[in-house]
């Protein structure tokens, strides 16, 4: 996706384990709308599971080798077609989209500008990450635990990464995702202002 004027920063966009649905299509447009241009790779080649059981099943079949080198070739692809193409991208993910987000920010520093993690976590060593990171997370959710959440918040600041972690009273996983039933419009708005002002300082 382009914005207007066909030039701009590039913004790569990785989905949650629903797939490379049409609410992921909107947000994409979004960003362009806001001045970006993004990329959102399909990372399940084409599945779209109905039930968190399917996408469960979906995503054993996936092979994450695959999954790393198609989000590596994505960002290759979106930086070629920016108004820097030489310069780093910024990445926004959702869940499963989130941990890879985290991941190619630490595993490729020199890439990405920065990152934007909503309701999703990472266990590796971030002591190569450079780019801030924002993370959105829902008060109540059965992916992520406050364990898990609190943990990685202060792996980051103990290696003083610049983090802004934002939770949100009465949702739950899924909250900023347009047709979940935890879609919560309100909270979605706002972790969604955040993120392209973010996006926009980065």
């Amino acid at each position: 996706m382009r914005p207007e004027g066909d030039v701009g920063p590039g913004v790569l966009l990785l989905h949650s384990w629903w797939g490379l649905t049409p609410a992921f299509k909107d947000q994409a447009d979004r960003l362009a709308d806001a001045g970006f241009v993004v990329l959102a790779p399909d990372l399940l080649a084409g599945r779209r599971p109905q039930t968190s059981a399917e996408a469960e099943l979906e995503l054993a079949e996936v092979d994450p080798n695959e999954t790393a080198a198609l989000v590596l070739a994505s960002i290759v692809a979106l930086r070629s077609q920016t108004d820097d193409p030489d310069g780093p991208v910024a990445v926004v993910g959702y869940s499963m989209g989130a941990s890879w987000a985290l991941w190619v920010a630490t595993r490729q520093p020199d890439s990405i500008r920065a990152a934007v993690a909503y309701y999703g976590t990472q266990d590796i060593d971030f002591a190569a990450l450079e780019a801030p990171v924002l993370g959105h997370y829902a008060e109540v959710d059965d992916f992520v635990s406050e364990d898990d959440l609190v943990f990685m918040e202060a792996q980051l600041r103990l290696l003083d990464k610049d983090v802004t972690i934002w939770r949100y009273p009465g949702t739950e996983h899924w909250f900023a995702e347009i047709g979940a039933d935890a879609y919560d419009g309100t909270a979605a708005e706002l972790a969604w202002e955040r993120t392209v002002e973010f996006l926009r300082r980065a």
